[in-house]
């Protein structure tokens, strides 16, 4: 039986699911806001909030209106026609980028593939970059999804275990390090795809100056800068995009999660007409990938941060959790980092684990989730209150202090 639930797992997910997840002791059932509840009725503050999906959280009003609205009239055309909600999502998805074209997609891999793909059609067919030998640059302890492709060059272990043989093209270097990715460079590099702030491995920044130290080698080289903002854009780190902290802007921004308000898969990049003019009817697609419920969805996110309303409360309740978090003790946690309602924490492993901290918070009604060993990140819903911080910073005392 799971602790706090009348649900038998022997009659669940655990038993007839494949066990890819190794989910806290904890059956979900219903959400609204920041709160969650199991299936005993018990309430939890929900800290994860989808890896950033639900960032305007559970239920949102408008969200579900809107999607409700839209269920009702036409959900799936395909894009073998035209339908009345991409146009408008599309054109303010691109007005709130800054960006002339938007290619709409479902999953933030898709989002990424779709990336990828462009980056090297574009090296290729404006730069004549030979086919065999064109290269984007990626960083060590990225996390960009879950396809063969993307884990050909990722740097966690079990994630690419037994998967070979891998997607050649790819050269790994650290993160935050200017000079190694220089030294990478060459004139068969077609681009440099980077997460902004790693967000899996642990709410990572990268050193003051790094973005803008990439984005001006990639302009230098005629290299496309690429920005996963799948987890770290949409309001979460106090801004639309984590690159808007540092003042830079990438030839691509590669967007999910939020994107659909946790309601529904929905992803896209955006780029200039100069770069995505390379993609030609036949060249890439997708069978859901824009389609009338997703695009009205997708409409409302775009609508919600246009107000810069939801970035705003990142930005001042992110400080308020940067204030809390700071005052947890320094002989049992080893360093805290913040970007906006974004935090990764680093407990003492001789603690305890990050598990082992997240299921405390768990006992205490708090849902989080560990990252790597003795790391655990947050991310609230950005609908958080005040109240809601408080009890979080005062439920990691408790778990920590024992």
């Amino acid at each position: 039986m799971l602790t706090g639930t009348t649900i038998d797992l022997d009659e669940s997910e655990w038993r007839l699911g494949t066990h890819n997840y190794k989910p806290l002791d904890v059956v979900l059932n219903r959400g609204r806001g920041v709160w969650v509840w199991d299936v005993d009725g018990n309430r939890y503050l929900d800290c994860l909030a989808g890896y950033s999906a639900l960032n305007f959280g559970h239920s949102h009003p408008g969200l579900v209106a809107r999607a409700q609205q839209q269920l009702a009239r036409l959900t799936l055309t395909s894009r073998a026609f035209y339908n009345d909600q991409l146009g408008p999502f599309v054109r303010d998805l691109a007005t709130l980028t800054g960006k002339d074209v938007i290619l709409p997609m479902n999953t933030g891999a898709e989002a990424v593939e779709t990336a990828l793909k462009v980056s090297r059609r574009y090296g290729q067919e404006i730069h004549k970059v030979d086919p065999d030998r064109a290269n984007i640059i990626v960083m060590e302890g990225n996390f960009h999804g879950r396809t063969t492709t993307i884990v050909s060059f990722t740097t966690d272990e079990e994630a690419k275990r037994s998967y070979g043989p891998f997607t050649p093209g790819f050269r790994i270097v650290p993160f935050g390090d200017a000079t190694a990715l220089e030294a990478a460079m060459d004139d068969d590099t077609v681009a440099v795809l980077l997460e902004p702030i790693q967000g899996e491995r642990g709410v990572i920044l990268p050193p003051p100056g790094y973005l803008a130290q990439v984005r001006a080698m990639c302009s230098a080289r005629g290299v496309l800068m690429m920005a996963d903002e799948i987890q770290s854009g949409l309001g979460r780190a106090g801004a639309t995009f984590a690159c808007d902290l540092d003042d830079v802007v990438p030839d691509i921004y590669i967007m999910g999660k939020a994107l659909g308000g946790g309601l529904l898969p929905v992803s896209a990049i955006a780029a200039d007409r100069h770069i995505l003019e390379v993609i030609t009817p036949g060249s890439h697609g997708s069978t859901f990938g824009g389609n009338p419920l997703a695009a009205a969805v997708g409409h409302e996110v775009v609508s919600i941060l246009a107000t810069g309303e939801m970035q705003q409360r990142a930005r001042t309740l992110g400080a308020l959790l940067a204030e809390g978090l700071a005052t947890l003790p320094g002989d049992k946690v080893v360093e805290v980092r913040t970007a906006g309602l974004w935090a990764g924490i680093d407990v003492d492993p001789d603690v305890m684990s990050g598990r082992t901290l997240c299921e405390g918070l768990l006992a205490r009604g708090v849902l989080a989730k560990d990252a790597h060993g003795s790391t655990i990140r947050l991310a609230p819903p950005l609908v958080v209150s005040e109240s809601d911080i408080q009890l979080l910073v005062d439920s990691l005392h408790a778990v920590l202090k024992g």
